[in-house]
């Protein structure tokens, strides 16, 4: 599928939404390792979690424990290159036009996973 910014709105995103310490991880993790890129990420500052946009259709298989993923078919997120973030007191954290505007879910799985491992690891040195 081509998640690229060649079509400048997403009418029908799922968002894929982790604590953002978890999905700060993540973006570190898709943006360093010789994967697809990350794709468009809204930063919730009141809600302390990030959500990645995700291709339609993610959210019937999505089963990543400490995530939720938001099946929206259409229902009030159009992601525009030029708008703001479609939630409300938000703001982005990649914004479309500088990233791919959607993840791949299988490439974001392993990515989460990856981040929990990490996170993991660095609370059991404290």
């Amino acid at each position: 599928m081509d998640t690229g910014v060649s079509d400048p709105t997403c009418d029908a995103c799922d968002v894929v939404t982790v604590p953002t310490r978890q999905g700060l991880e993540a973006v570190d993790i898709l943006r360093r390792a010789a994967r697809e890129g990350v794709g468009s990420v809204i930063y919730d500052d009141g809600c302390d979690t990030l959500g990645f946009l995700v291709p339609p259709g993610t959210a019937a298989a999505w089963d990543v424990p400490g995530s939720t993923c938001l099946e929206t078919d259409g229902r009030g997120l159009s992601v525009d290159v030029e708008a703001e973030p479609p939630v409300e007191d938000s703001d982005w954290l990649l914004p479309p036009g500088e990233a791919d505007l959607a993840t791949d879910p299988a490439v974001l799985r392993a990515a989460l996973g990856e981040a929990a491992r990490l996170i993991r690891a660095a609370d059991s040195c404290r």
